[in-house]
């Protein structure tokens, strides 16, 4: 059974750390098709990765369903079907579990089991991990499947364990039943999660206050049922999509089928229309639904003009749906468009002309302390029955930094990156062999579809270890000047992007005291591209060692004939 607990230590070809979408295909691939022995190793109780704990209400994918599936198995896709256009929460959790109980996948996972250390042994070139259960392994390769958004984080607020009522955290969300009926409720934070859970909880709350420091750039889903034979389409077409979205910025299309009547192109400047040309473009964009808001134009994540005018059409947009003026000019956002992650709505500005609902602007009266009736600011308190935090996530290093991570000659992991994170394509970092990460730092998946890059960048990984074993090597290490190359490629693509135009969570920003790294590669056709080249030259950038002797090794491509 897959929670049973061993005295020895286990040996294993690979280790798995986290059952979200990039671990369960990890464990398939390495298992089913490569034939390795292998576990996967999940603190929570149940897989899922962010989709078990992010069951807040109102959680929804952003990404069309049609498209945030995965897809290493041919029959999975054609017998899965979806019921919305985006899917909650719930419907995902119930998509994962039919892929692990398909696939039969339980019987090699640890649930409910968090690694604690990982320390890398130079003698027998292998891992050596431990659990909070006293597990021991002796691993050939770690894949650390950990995920970009899964470590939460809640500013450090003095009077959090004095509150008399109930507190949770949206990334951290009960599996039981949290009734608002009738209650006092404060949501701190109107980032996606925020916005998601205050537009659901303002449906039943007696009183709802929304706090907020900054405002978001907000659009609609459009959500809606599936059509009478879309998924029938889409499905026969699956082949020639998927590797269509390996050859997009975002992994993924902005209409699911070609023939979809998706009423703009994305191919014109929105600096060189006139305003009423630019206006219908955004209008249809914005009725459409979804992302697609970024493809109206093709420069409103490039140029901080194109960028204005969009922020101009959605401070209209809002002023004609919200009707006090001073809450609409507070729901305004004032960065860059696409400076913060675009949201979907599904009636959240529309919820603010309802009397029971109140915006609270948190960065004019800051939150001072929780106390024991509610939140207290600098010029206010608000006594509430429940609080919820959205307040986000450490991301994409949170997790690492969570684990004792020692690589060569005892290197620390988290000190290594306590000035900002370094890796070589978001997968491998210099100094510790044999260690891959999925969706890491300066990798494309926080700024993508993310099953879709985790899938290619777990498939890569898989071609990797196999060349390695038909190589003979026992260890591969990064070069560190491939490393750093990579960082500032990374670096240079961001500061030509309108992603490094503001505060936010790609920066590190959002967490007190994190040393502020560009943390995303912007561009996942491109990351792909680069990648393929990088196995067609016979791996670049790595070195290999073949024997114990051969400490330093050699660069990846000196012996591949």
């Amino acid at each position: 059974m897959a929670n049973e607990r061993e005295s020895e230590v286990a040996t294993l070809d690979v280790l798995i750390v986290g059952a979200g979408f990039a671990g369960l295909a990890a464990l398939h691939r390495f298992r089913d098709e490569h034939g390795h022995s292998v576990q996967l190793i999940e603190a929570a109780d149940g897989p899922g990765g962010v989709w078990y704990w992010n069951a807040y209400p109102g959680a929804r994918c952003d990404v069309e369903s049609l498209q945030y599936a995965l897809s290493f198995s041919d029959e999975l896709s054609q017998e899965w079907n979806w019921t919305e256009r985006f899917a909650l929460q719930g419907e995902i959790k119930s998509y994962v579990d039919h892929v692990v109980k398909r696939f039969d996948m339980a019987r090699d996972i640890h649930f409910g089991t968090r690694v604690t250390s990982a320390h890398w042994d130079e003698e027998s070139a292998r891992w050596q991990v431990a659990t909070d259960h006293g597990d021991r392994y002796q691993v050939r390769f770690l894949i650390m499947a950990t995920g970009p958004l899964s470590t939460p984080y809640v500013p450090s607020w003095p009077g959090q364990d004095t509150f008399q009522g109930e507190i949770h955290h949206t990334g951290r969300w009960p599996h039981r039943p949290v009734d608002f009926t009738g209650k006092r409720v404060a949501v701190i934070g109107t980032g996606s999660s925020g916005v998601q859970a205050a537009t659901e909880i303002g449906n039943t709350a007696a009183h709802l206050y929304v706090m907020q420091r900054t405002a978001h750039h907000i659009v609609p889903a459009a959500n809606r049922p599936m059509h009478e034979g879309e998924q029938e389409a889409v499905k026969a077409l699956y082949p020639h999509l998927r590797l269509s979205w390996l050859m997009t910025p975002a992994g993924m299309s902005w209409r699911t089928l070609p023939s979809d009547e998706f009423v703009v192109s994305g191919e014109e400047s929105a600096l060189e229309v006139s305003d009423e040309e630019r206006d219908a473009a955004f209008e249809r964009a914005w009725n459409y639904g979804g992302t697609a808001f970024h493809r109206a134009f093709n420069d409103l994540l490039t140029d901080e003009r194109a960028s204005a005018l969009a922020n101009d059409f959605l401070e209209r947009k809002i002023a004609s749906i919200v009707d006090d003026p001073q809450t609409a000019a507070l729901l305004t956002p004032r960065q860059y468009y696409g400076s913060k992650r675009l949201i979907l709505d599904s009636g959240y500005y529309a919820m603010f002309n309802r009397p029971e609902v109140e915006l609270v602007d948190v960065k004019a009266d800051p939150i001072e302390a929780f106390t024991a009736k509610g939140v207290r600011t600098a010029g206010a308190e608000y006594e509430v029955d429940v609080i919820v935090c959205a307040t986000g996530y450490d991301a994409l290093t949170g997790s690492l930094d969570r684990i004792d991570i020692r690589g060569r000659d005892g290197a620390i992991l988290k000190q290594e990156w306590a000035g900002g994170p370094r890796s070589y394509l978001g997968v491998m970092v210099k100094g510790f062999p044999n260690l891959f990460i999925v969706s890491g730092p300066q990798s494309p998946s926080a700024l993508a579809n993310v099953l879709v890059a985790n899938e290619y960048q777990v498939l890569w990984i898989a071609d990797l270890i196999r060349y390695l074993e038909r190589e003979g090597v026992r260890a591969i290490d990064v070069q560190a000047e491939a490393q750093e190359n990579w960082v500032r490629r990374v670096n240079e693509l961001g500061e030509a992007s309108i992603y490094t135009k503001g505060s936010n969570w790609y920066w590190g920003a959002n967490v007190e005291g994190k040393s502020p790294t560009f943390l995303c590669y912007i561009g996942f056709g491109d990351y792909v591209e680069r990648c393929e080249a990088i196995v067609a030259q016979g791996y670049p950038g790595f070195v290999l060692q073949r024997d114990r002797q051969d400490a330093l090794g050699e660069t990846a491509g000196e012996r591949t004939s």
